[in-house]
């Protein structure tokens, strides 16, 4: 289990060449100059969760250098975002020439367990959490956050799903929040894991959240942690068309145990893009939990991709 997913838990296109771009691929292409681009490639920034905030706008140059365009936030280990109020924050982001799109949050309060081991960073170092909203608690204060930045999505990056009354206490969370997003002119999504998809005696919280979520709320699915859970991503899009506005785009490893970066793993890109359009897709981001050298595994990342999406 990554310490990501321990974290958390506690607490189509068509395909290019000679065919003609269909209904699928406009989620996937944007028209410039009257010809096609790729879509812009996005990051999560909890990538560098253990190194951004030492240098904020350096991490974000040289992510945009790389070729990145799009930006999803997470946890700071200074509070707030990167120790800024979130107009500061989108301020810094397009200064780097990138856009801000989306950002996690906790879905309930931050716990750790008494049998839990240490969380540590890349190189061995418990890692010390600053105090952590969440939205049971401090839900509308986040809410009104993401409106002032200007971002359109709010991302449940993980809430309690272990037991029938979690399960219910949760629905009713993200049911609340995602009225309070409604009214702020934001879309509220819900992060998955690999526990969400698995069975209870009324079914799986992920099933469960597609039925009892007001249909508003949306998902961004994690394609790595679907595809360790058993899930087949294309299979769930066609079940549940235009639910998925944002991915999380990272390869399991060839262990089946991991993050990966992307084209390094088990995860079939090409197939999954190439059902972008049913699933609703808008945005998507690279990820990779706790890597050893991040710049390394990004880069990676992008150029596979690109690589996967052009060919």
């Amino acid at each position: 289990m990554s310490n990501r997913r321990t974290f958390l838990k506690l607490t189509g296109a068509a395909t290019l060449g000679s065919l003609a771009i269909g209904k699928q691929a406009q989620a996937f292409f944007n028209k410039a100059a009257g010809e096609t681009a790729l879509h812009p490639i996005g990051l999560q920034l909890f990538t560098f969760f253990t190194t951004i905030d030492a240098d904020v706008p350096g991490t974000l140059n040289k992510i945009s250098a790389i070729g990145y365009k799009e930006i999803e936030s997470a946890f700071s280990m200074k509070g707030g975002y990167y120790g800024m109020k979130p107009k500061e924050f989108a301020a810094l982001v397009t200064n780097s020439g990138m856009s801000w799109k989306s950002h996690h949050v906790l879905g309930a309060p931050f716990k750790m367990p008494a049998n839990a081991k240490p969380l540590v960073d890349a190189n061995g170092q418990p890692i010390k959490f600053p105090p952590m909203r969440n939205l049971k608690e401090n839900m509308q204060q986040l809410v009104d956050e993401v409106a002032e930045g200007g971002i359109p999505y709010l991302v449940c990056a993980n809430i309690p799903t272990h037991t029938e009354d979690e399960i219910k206490s949760s629905i009713e969370t993200l049911n609340k929040t995602g009225e309070a997003c409604k009214k702020a002119g934001l879309t509220l999504c819900y992060h998955n894991h690999t526990e969400e998809f698995e069975k209870l005696a009324s079914g799986t919280p992920y099933d469960l959240f597609l039925k009892q979520l007001h249909p508003d709320i949306k998902m961004e699915l994690d394609l790595c942690w679907a595809t360790k859970a058993g899930i087949d991503p294309v299979e769930l899009f066609k079940a549940h068309p235009g639910r998925f506005p944002l991915w999380h785009v990272k390869d399991l490893d060839q262990q089946r145990e991991g993050p990966a970066p992307v084209g390094t793993g088990v995860v079939d890109f090409k197939r999954i893009f190439a059902s972008a359009g049913t699933a609703g897709m808008k945005h998507f981001f690279v990820e990779h939990d706790m890597p050893k050298d991040a710049f390394a595994s990004i880069t990676t990342s992008y150029n596979n991709l690109t690589k996967i999406l052009s060919a």
